[in-house]
């Protein structure tokens, strides 16, 4: 009798998802921020794919160019879901955390989905890690341009909305 009057004053009297906010990239960012890499793409002559995901590594967006390399799709999605997991950059930030660590630098490469090269940026709101894009297409470098730009349109549509 005693579980379930709990489970009556739990489920019925109160509602525990009241307190529970859960901040993640929105759909709606997701789609500005790959118009953005596309743009920055176009601008370096590249075709790339984008993988946007929650900051739980799961699939928000997907959207690969006209002419991206077939590698990309997997590229982008490692990338994406490496930077979320750690909540820092791939390329240079992560390489510079495993470098030093030689049971570590060739550890991570077992890791499932990890992708070191350029290109994965985490998204940030305020101090919360709420997603992650990956891209890829080109270079590692001109990867990470593009990431950039996604990242840095975001960020201005923020401050436009809330001058």
């Amino acid at each position: 009798m005693l579980f379930f009057e709990f489970a009556y004053i739990y489920l019925v009297k109160s509602n525990p998802m009241e307190d529970y906010i859960k901040r993640s990239v929105s759909l709606t960012d997701a789609e500005h921020m790959t118009k953005a890499a596309f743009e920055k793409a176009r601008e370096l002559g590249m075709a790339i794919a984008v993988t946007i995901v929650d900051e739980s590594g799961i699939l928000k967006l997907f959207a690969r160019m006209d002419n991206a390399p077939l590698i990309a799709v997997d590229a982008s999605r490692k990338k994406a879901i490496t930077a979320v997991g750690l909540g820092i950059p791939t390329g240079d930030s992560w390489f510079s955390f495993i470098k030093d660590d030689p049971i570590l630098r060739e550890g991570v490469h077992g890791f499932m989905d990890f992708m070191l090269m350029g290109g994965g940026m985490p998204i940030v709101s305020g101090n919360q890690l709420i997603g992650a894009i990956g891209i890829s297409g080109g270079h590692y470098t001109k990867d990470q341009e593009c990431a950039l730009a996604a990242l840095d349109s975001l960020k201005k549509e923020t401050n436009d909305k809330n001058p």
